[in-house]
């Protein structure tokens, strides 16, 4: 079971990973969140931006009915730009 459930909705990816850094900041180490995503793109960027960071991937959930994603946070993960999520600070 995940700590937290993120719906996404139809944003695209750049402002689905803005919004995650604040959940994934107030979740705290070791937080399991669900990421909710309905944009192509986000099986691609999600992980990319997991390895920048230092969060892990933990791939697509099965049985969802919509495309949800989990990814467990870090202790010490990398800090991004606030407006530029795939640029390291």
């Amino acid at each position: 079971m995940p700590d937290l459930v993120v719906d996404g909705g139809d944003k695209l990816c750049v402002q689905l990973l803005i919004e995650l850094r604040a959940h994934v900041r107030a979740a705290g180490p070791g937080a399991v969140i669900h990421l909710i995503a309905t944009d192509p793109a986000a099986p691609v960027d999600l992980p990319a931006w997991c390895h920048l960071t230092g969060h892990t991937y933990l791939g697509p959930v099965e049985g969802s009915r919509r495309p949800t994603f989990a990814l467990r946070v870090a202790e010490a993960a990398n800090e991004t730009q606030d407006s530029r999520p795939w640029h390291a600070t």
